[in-house]
């Protein structure tokens, strides 16, 4: 019986890449479904073999783990180095779609607090 291992849905495709490289070379029996059209299907790594869930489980928590660090280490460089992404740059590089965005915030907010505003009323 397959035994879902990993989600791909909103995982980028380096990663992924690198998730059935990793699989492959430390041979995992898996087979990958791809997600339809409507978003339907699952897009996933499935194990064939119920024996290797351990080990699969195993590398790609310790994949994740490195992933992780790295991805952390190269955000605290960028702060330290003032090149991270804020806010305000955002907003800077963006100012149309920042307007456009806090005008919507601002709209739900104020219809979602309206009645209350004018309960006593």
């Amino acid at each position: 019986m397959a035994i879902l291992l990993f989600r791909l849905k909103h995982v980028p495709d380096d990663e992924a890449a690198a998730l059935r490289a990793l699989l492959d070379e430390h041979g995992v029996d898996y087979y990958e479904t791809p997600e339809s059209r409507w978003g339907i299907s699952v897009p996933a790594l499935w194990l064939r073999e119920e024996r290797q869930t351990q080990t699969a489980n195993e590398l790609i928590r310790t994949y994740q783990e490195e992933r992780q660090r790295s991805a952390r280490a190269a955000y605290e460089q960028a702060k330290a180095e003032g090149s991270a992404e804020t806010l305000l740059r955002r907003a800077r590089r963006h100012p149309f779609q920042f307007l456009a965005y806090l005008a919507v915030v601002l709209f739900i907010l104020y219809f979602s607090t309206r009645p209350f505003l004018h309960l006593g009323k």
